[in-house]
């Protein structure tokens, strides 16, 4: 093995990488004691007015545990990290946790600080981020409170993460090029060891991978016995169904969805007419009017404005106007709006109707609106591939148009030579961070919760979120439990508790036999007795059916534990959505705590017939005890 042995793991997992020929790997997979040989795969990443948005105001606004926080340590796998950027200044904090057992070997020339208390290279090119994503997303989990950031004036504000008190740790296992597995195992191996709190990690493969192959699945898994929640973005491969690539039950899955605000290009026509169209362009006109010229070469648009329904950016025009077909705005390297299909067939109408047709592209400004959160159509949607009756993503977050600490070596756009500090990203990689930075809040005032607590208070208090479209993208696929609430998340009234024990049974449920499960749980597990996948302890309940037309019956067992007041009692109610035709009974329907932390369980019959073999069928489940409201989405669909 001499100068082969790329890897070992020995911190929270035995195991090694090394490079191996076809024969040596399935010699190696024979021998007695090796519970699996799989290749080393490249994943990738995906890619803050959204804190006051969701409720978690700046400074003394929010309530805090100061003292608390400034002892949690947040861990980041990612590209690496800036450690100059003010978002990550040790400036006013005192020296690292005592449990903190890291280190900082980032490399030549990086010194961390009281604030970046840790960072580990995976890469051989130190922990500096080069990139721009590994510090765009540490700095939305945890990143101090920087007053004056923007994107060229976009965006003008604070940028600061969920919790500016807490301690960062940095592990960086991705280049330009991807994110091995042998480095995603490795990190999260230091990163238990290390102590930290919780893993913000926002990469993934294009496909579900099975949890045994999956890095992240059993990185996360050994995480999870330690008592250290991950959370994991989605996927940017929506609006297609199935695209969901985070499935594990012992990860917290987040998707991407909007804010109150948007940014916005306008385009005014010497006619008076303005259009809205989205992007980030930093490019101001100084009210100059150009012609507008339709076509497809930007070469015959040499100072005008090339107007072009193709996604096409012109080196020679003025400015570009194209339609816009993702309906989120993101940073050009040339002046460019892009316009909704209708605004851009009225722009046309004009351009083709009049003489000498002109106009300008003016600079983007934020607009603050009264819209609701949508989900992404990039984000990644259920069902769920790998166990059908597990409803992935868990919730949705702040993940679109997020401005956030940078790499002044990255390019804030393709050939763009601007170099910037902060800037603006949109993508499940950008909602992850948000709900890393929620959950070590939460953990902040109860220290004493475990991972699936912290997941559970977080689903069962989130936003119920409307669909926004119809098609089975915009149901509970598209946003699990609803919309991160931080500050009801607090105080949830009751849990849904889980722990290894409950996750191994549900594996056994898959029918995994004893020689996979040991590649995930890294130890013997025999599987006794037969739990239903849909019985796992989980605050959202769902079920796949094999015929759409026949009458079904379904039921869901779980148990909840009270997190609110002794003698509370719930009474539980069923609210139907989407039109949906199930019955549902709750039995017992009225649960009687007598005490903090009692556990009462209860059972969920769901029954229907004539079910759309388009949509699911769903519903929510509310145990009320007149102050706390604890929601669990119920999801019943078929394959036709």
């Amino acid at each position: 093995m001499e100068g082969r042995l790329v890897r070992s793991y020995e911190r929270s997992f035995n195991g090694f990488a090394a490079r191996l020929t076809e024969s040596e790997r399935e010699q190696l997979a024979e021998m007695e004691g090796v519970v699996s040989v799989f290749p080393n795969k490249k994943l990738q990443l995906q890619t803050t007015a959204s804190w006051d948005f969701m409720g978690l105001k700046e400074g003394k606004n929010t309530k805090r545990n100061l003292a608390v926080e400034s002892d949690t340590i947040v861990g980041v796998i990612d590209t690496g990290v800036w450690p100059e950027s003010e978002s990550f200044s040790g400036k006013g904090f005192g020296p690292p946790p005592k449990k903190w057992k890291g280190v900082c070997s980032g490399g030549k020339n990086f010194t961390c600080n009281n604030k970046l208390i840790g960072a580990r290279d995976y890469t051989g090119e130190g922990t500096r981020d080069s990139e721009g994503h590994g510090s765009h997303t540490a700095s939305t989990a945890a990143g101090n409170a920087v007053t004056g950031t923007s994107f060229f004036g976009i965006g003008n504000g604070t940028a600061r993460g969920g919790v500016p008190a807490a301690r960062i740790a940095a592990y960086k296992v991705c280049t330009a090029t991807g994110c091995t597995t042998e480095s995603i195992l490795s990190a999260f191996d230091d990163a238990i060891a290390d102590g930290v709190d919780v893993i913000s990690i926002s990469i993934g493969d294009d496909n579900a991978i099975p949890y045994e192959k999956d890095p992240i699945a059993i990185g996360a898994f050994h995480a999870m016995a330690k008592g250290i929640l991950t959370v994991n973005s989605a996927g940017n491969s929506g609006p297609n169904p199935n695209s969901v690539v985070s499935v594990a039950p012992w990860i917290f899955t987040v998707a991407a969805s909007t804010t109150n605000r948007e940014f916005l290009a306008k385009v005014v026509l010497q006619n008076g007419r303005t259009l809205s169209g989205r992007s980030v362009n930093a490019f101001d006109p100084k009210g100059k009017n150009y012609p507008l010229v339709e076509g497809t070469l930007g070469s015959q648009a040499k100072g005008k404005i090339l107007v072009s329904r193709y996604p096409t950016i012109s080196e020679t025009a003025v400015a570009t106007i194209n339609v816009d077909y993702k309906n989120y705005a993101s940073i050009s390297p040339r002046p460019l709006s892009a316009l909704s299909q209708y605004d851009f067939a009225s722009l046309l109408s004009y351009v083709n109707s009049t003489k000498s047709p002109r106009g300008t592209v003016l600079k983007t400004e934020a607009v603050f609106n009264q819209k609701s959160p949508k989900v992404a159509s990039f984000s990644s949607r259920g069902p769920n591939t790998l166990a059908v009756d597990l409803l992935k993503p868990d919730i949705t977050a702040p993940g679109v148009e997020i401005l956030a600490a940078y790499s002044p070596l990255g390019s804030p756009s393709l050939g763009d030579e601007r170099r910037v500090k902060y800037s603006v990203l949109s993508g499940t990689s950008m909602s992850c961070p948000h709900v890393a930075g929620v959950a070590a809040y939460i953990k902040t005032f109860h220290p004493d919760w475990s991972p699936s607590m912290i997941q559970s208070a977080i689903m069962t208090t989130a936003w119920s979120m409307n669909a926004s479209e119809t098609g089975v993208a915009s149901t509970e696929f598209a946003y699990g439990a609803g919309h991160v609430d931080p500050i009801a998340a607090l105080n949830p009234g009751l849990g849904y508790e889980l722990n290894k024990a409950d996750h191994i049974a549900f594996l056994c449920g898959l029918k995994y036999t004893s020689k996979t499960l040991k590649l995930i749980t890294g130890e013997a597990v025999t599987c006794t007795g037969n739990t239903l996948p849909r019985n796992l302890n989980y605050p959202s309940m769902s079920a796949k059916l094999s015929g759409s037309r026949s009458p079904f019956t379904v039921t869901f067992n779980r148990t909840v534990t009270n997190l609110g007041t002794p003698n509370s009692t719930y009474k539980s109610k069923i609210v139907l959505n989407h039109g949906s035709k199930l019955s549902v009974k709750i039995s017992p329907n009225v649960l009687s705590m007598k005490s903090v932390n009692e556990k009462q369980a209860f059972t969920v019959t769901v029954t229907g017939s004539g079910l759309d073999p388009k949509l699911p069928s769903s519903a929510n489940l509310v145990w009320s005890d007149g102050t706390h409201n604890v929601r669990s989405p119920i999801v019943i669909y078929t394959s036709g």
